[in-house]
């Protein structure tokens, strides 16, 4: 019965991300952009980030895709707001890691993150989970590497 209690928990997490994303919109001005696609699924999300003093001052995506991407989506949005490039390397390791089963995110206090770890239960989804962000790890490789001489 918990167990259900948890997994009920974890959809309406992800459905209040689908039906009210944050962060869904276009920047009016932002240093980096990047598009990502799953041409398995169809999901589709572009990421643009604004920052100042190294750190991520605004961030919106604009996308399309199942409850799953787009929830996945919204969640990254809050979680790397104000961080900085390494912070940021860091949370999509954990996400990546946390994805494969790799990270044991039951005793962490991990946020609205927790919820997309259900996804695990099925491999097609997994990589509707990741595409925002793989989408923000090449965003920040590009960026970096846009700035390197600046």
């Amino acid at each position: 019965m918990a167990f259900e209690a948890l997994d009920e928990l974890y959809r309406e997490v992800i459905l209040d991300h689908f039906k009210s994303p944050r962060n869904h919109t276009p920047l009016s001005k932002f240093d980096v952009e990047q598009e990502g696609y799953n041409p398995l699924c169809g999901d589709q999300i572009k990421l643009q980030l604004e920052f100042q003093n190294g750190r991520v001052a605004k961030i919106g995506f604009i996308g399309k895709g199942c409850s799953i991407s787009q929830a996945s989506a919204s969640i990254l949005t809050e979680e790397v707001q104000g961080k900085t490039i390494s912070e940021m390397e860091k949370e999509i390791q954990f996400f990546k890691s946390m994805m494969q089963g790799e990270v044991n995110c039951e005793d962490q206090d991990i946020g609205d993150l927790e919820a997309l770890s259900g996804v695990r239960k099925f491999p097609v989804r997994i990589k509707c989970a990741l595409l925002s962000w793989t989408t923000l790890e090449e965003a920040l490789h590009f960026y970096q590497e846009k700035t390197k001489g600046a």
